[in-house]
């Protein structure tokens, strides 16, 4: 019924973003047949962040993102989809397995009744993952990486967890009873797309769209830390959810974004683990075994005493002149880190691009080095002690990939210019590692 959609075929790419393509050109047979559009999407990614840094510079005369924050939050999607290079999707894996073996009534894959069935069907159960990721404190472990940034902007969008993927697949098996799956990898991937040009400030109302559907506004509400904007507004497309099952709430005041407690940090494995060690420590704090299993499936505000989800008593007050954490360093390291954040870019790319052509020994040691290289740009925003040492011992590593060509240059006419930079790169770390080892030397004698 339908043609795979082109990679290079900027209208189709463009209206995936808003949930525009029509069932006659998405409906596909078989799941191999379904395009990635996903994966497609990374140029209008990056166009629609440029347009809104331009527009936010022209409207606001500030950048509506920090280099910290920005990278901070692409290199939690880039580290979300890592899985992918050693397993199929879970979403995906299990539903065909559910279809395969227990499917009752089989839909027709190109009926557009079928297509707009399912489009609902996701939707509603998007809707329950996402708010068991707010009312279960395990799912919230995982969920609270996308809330953690304090800014709102379309890199916000990009900021995903690594382990959310683990638990969501359970909520859609359902629909394999009776949606084929080609249907199914469809939807879930433009569900996903659709919330990504939500996540701006620069959109304020879309007048009788908001009865519907998500939208900036509505968004903005479910990231805010504020006590009105808790626990709300959790749909994915559609706004009626909400609606109809009393979880919405209107934009008032000021919002201010974030998690209740914020993190203050752009290290990145700390973002995306950190709540798991927090549960882990809080459950051991109680001696019943009934309250150390409720810290983890029960609300993350819930205490002994309280309800399923807790209540907010202890919360910070919001008082709108919070401000974001944004530590000052020099532009030099500004440049210095957005360079090896391009070329680790490069590198993930590259490793996605030829995953089926590499060893999965290769794979690992590349996908080691991405985590390290990301690792390490957060100890040097954050400024840490350590971050001299650790970054020493990646432009180590990055040296020695280099030579074997895993690590390529953004152009390949600037391949000496690259050796150039890595190898000063190594040679300055060297000589702040040595200085900070004569420095602890001194302070000892």
């Amino acid at each position: 019924m339908a043609e795979a959609v082109q990679p290079g075929v900027v209208s189709s790419g463009v209206r995936a973003m808003f949930f525009m393509l029509t069932p006659n050109e998405s409906s596909f047979e078989k799941v191999e047949d379904v395009p990635l559009y996903v994966q497609q999407a990374t140029p209008f990614f990056v166009g629609l962040m440029v347009l809104e840094l331009v527009v936010g510079v022209l409207k606001t005369g500030a950048p509506v993102v920090t280099i910290s924050d920005g990278l901070t939050s692409i290199s939690a999607g880039m580290i979300s989809r890592l899985p992918m290079l050693f397993m199929r999707g879970c979403e995906l894996t299990s539903y065909m397995y559910v279809w395969d073996q227990y499917r009752l009534v089989e839909l027709p894959w190109d009926s557009a009744w079928t297509w707009w069935f399912t489009f609902l069907g996701v939707d509603f159960c998007y809707y329950w993952v996402h708010r068991f990721a707010h009312e279960a404190a395990i799912l919230w472990a995982a969920h609270q990486v996308h809330h953690s940034s304090e800014y709102y902007n379309l890199t916000t969008a990009l900021r995903q967890s690594l382990t959310q993927q683990f638990t969501s697949w359970i909520f859609y098996l359902p629909m394999a009873l009776v949606v084929p799956p080609s249907i199914f990898a469809v939807h879930i991937q433009l569900n996903l797309l659709y919330q990504f040009w939500i996540h701006t400030e620069l959109i304020t109302d879309l007048g009788p769209l908001e009865w519907i559907f998500n939208t900036p506004k509505h968004h903005r509400v479910h990231h805010g830390r504020n006590l009105y904007c808790i626990d709300k507004n959790y749909g994915g497309i559609l706004i009626v959810w909400d609606r109809l099952f009393g979880t919405f709430a209107s934009e008032t005041e000021k919002v201010v974004y974030g998690l209740v407690y914020p993190i203050k940090t752009f290290e990145i494995l700390y973002i995306q683990l950190h709540y798991y060690l927090y549960l882990w420590r809080r459950s051991n704090t109680y001696k019943n075994i009934s309250d150390k299993l409720s810290t983890f499936f029960k609300g993350p505000s819930w205490k002994p005493g309280k309800s399923r989800l807790g209540d907010h008593i202890d919360n910070p007050k919001v008082t709108g002149k919070e401000v974001p954490h944004d530590p000052s360093w020099s532009l030099p390291l500004q440049v210095y880190v957005v360079l090896h954040f391009l070329l680790v870019l490069r590198t993930y790319h590259d490793l996605f691009e030829n995953k089926m052509m590499l060893s999965q020994l290769t794979i690992l040691g590349m996908t080691g080095y991405i985590l390290l290289t990301l690792t390490s740009l957060g100890f040097i925003i954050d400024q840490r002690p350590t971050a001299a040492v650790l970054e020493m011992l990646r432009c180590v590593v990055m040296v020695t990939m280099q030579k074997y060509s895993y690590v390529k240059p953004l152009l390949p006419s600037l391949v000496v210019p690259t050796e150039a930079f890595v190898s000063l790169s190594l040679l300055y770390w060297g000589l702040q590692s040595f200085s900070q080892l004569l420095s602890i030397k001194k302070k000892a004698d």
